[in-house]
């Protein structure tokens, strides 16, 4: 049989609930494979092998839909009694005395965490190259970055350190790092998840979601995600939400390829594509050849499949441009640090987006605030009858270390937005879109496709991305660090 790394998530659940196996046997399988390769991949930016042995024995019988599987918590979430770390120098020495949401319902689904995958400063930027360290390398090359500002979850699962991990996404930080690293990677739609809803930021725009090598995989940890009532609905007693189908829904729609209970053909769709961003208007964006490679081998999967496939754009938005770098730097403006001495620490990036962000007027905030609510309600409805739409994940390939500007943050930004300009609207609408690889660059180097939903569209999602992966097999393929 396979080693455990080489198994789907679904296959050990499956076998940690036949007596199989043991949590405690997977967790020490990889907290074996981290100590062997976490030095040159920066993947995790703390591990707990004490904390997390012992909460394999301490499990008891299975409960819970993830119960005994191994993952981590990102660098940006608290679990009380481990340091957080923040991917920043100003936070060295913190020990939360409380876990967050996210954790709590992490650990009631049963999960096992191996620590913390390392994320940017404060999540900000789409890159996971840290001073405070670590940098998270892309395993298919690993003088290129991860993406961010998940990096190093999707580090972690892309070289079979982790089945699967979760992340958060404000403007693309789960759906950036899983396409550089060549894994699926979904955000949710607004309000769906109860812990990381996207309700409580400003603008709506941070979501938690899923990092996986296989779709299904994906699905099982979103179910894991969602915190269920004893009847199976989604507990949303404390948030606003977003319908959320009946437990067990995604996974079915993952294993199936289909919706289930869907009226008509329920594994055919009505699908746009588009190379539309609404950053055209603001920066000099260009789809490299490679960006461009990916969509076409998506698009003609898709059709080959039977889908409807159609030429797709929305309407430019002029606007757009400053109306988000305004709500960017409003949320920034809210980091709880105040001394200026501390705020020196910081990355220049960082500290600009703060600094810049506490001198936004309230009148301008409102304003971008009225544009990205108008720019949502355009875009939804610009979506007509499509059932989804695909773009590329990423306009170039996965960056060198080192090629954002370290010493202008202006600058800096632009770039993010020219390597990454298909992700942060769609936070700024709510809608739910996941990343999937579809072609291999000459040097190695994953590419693939973002696929958009309607609002609590994610069993369509789930389903078009496993039809792909029954046609692409990217599961298959594995970095050279594996």
């Amino acid at each position: 049989m396979d080693a455990l790394h080489e198994q789907t998530a679904l296959e050990l659940r499956d076998r940690l609930r036949a007596g199989e196996l043991t949590p405690g046997e997977v967790t020490d399988h990889f907290l074996a494979r981290i100590a062997a390769r976490n030095d040159e991949l920066g993947a995790f930016a703390r591990v707990t092998p004490e904390r997390a042995r012992e909460r394999a024995t301490q499990l008891g019988p299975p409960s819970g839909p993830l119960w005994g599987m191994p993952t981590a918590d990102k660098d940006l979430w608290n679990r009380a009694g481990v340091p957080t770390g923040f991917g920043t120098r100003a936070m060295e020495g913190f020990v939360p005395e409380e876990s967050d949401d996210v954790v709590l319902d992490l650990d009631a689904a049963g999960i096992v965490s191996l620590g913390k995958t390392a994320t940017p400063e404060l999540g900000f930027p789409a890159y996971t190259e840290p001073l405070a360290g670590p940098v998270a390398r892309n395993p298919w090359d690993l003088a290129r970055g991860a993406g961010g500002s998940s990096g190093g979850a999707a580090v972690a699962v892309a070289a079979g350190l982790l089945p699967f991990a979760p992340g958060s996404d404000g403007g693309g930080s789960v759906r950036i790092p899983a396409a550089a690293c060549g894994v699926v990677g979904l955000k949710p739609s607004r309000g769906l998840l109860p812990a990381g809803s996207g309700i409580e930021a400003l603008g709506g725009l941070v979501v938690n979601g899923p990092i996986a090598r296989t779709t299904a995989d994906t699905a099982l940890l979103l179910e894991g995600m969602l915190r269920r009532t004893p009847d199976g609905h989604v507990d949303h007693r404390f948030t606003l939400r977003t319908p959320a189908a009946h437990a067990g829904s995604y996974l079915a729609a993952a294993l199936r390829g289909e919706v289930p209970g869907r009226d008509d053909d329920g594994d055919r769709f009505r699908v746009g594509v588009t190379t539309w961003n609404a950053w055209d208007d603001y920066y000099d964006v260009t789809v490299a050849p490679e960006a461009r490679a990916a969509l076409d081998a998506g698009v003609r999967a898709l059709a080959g499949l039977g889908h409807g496939v159609e030429e797709h754009t929305w309407d430019p938005v002029p606007e757009y441009g400053d109306a988000f770098r305004s709500l960017w730097m409003g949320g920034a403006s809210a980091v709880p640090i105040d001394d200026d001495a501390v705020l020196d620490q910081l990355e220049p990036l960082t500290a600009w987006l703060i600094r810049r962000g506490r001198q936004v007027p309230a009148r301008e905030l409102a304003e971008a605030l009225a544009t990205l609510t108008g720019f949502e309600r355009t875009l939804i409805a610009g979506m007509g009858d499509l059932d989804a739409v695909v773009t590329p994940a990423l306009a170039m390939t996965p960056r060198p270390i080192g090629w954002f500007d370290a010493a202008d943050p202006d600058h800096n930004f632009a770039q993010q937005c020219q390597y990454t300009p298909f992700t942060s609207w769609l936070n700024v609408a709510g809608l739910p879109a996941i990343t999937v690889p579809t072609h291999w660059t000459a040097d190695g180097l994953p590419m693939g496709v973002q696929i958009i939903g309607r609002p609590g569209g994610e069993v369509t999602l789930l389903a078009l991305a496993a039809q792909l992966e029954d046609v692409l097999r990217w599961p298959e393929r594995h970095p050279p660090v594996w």
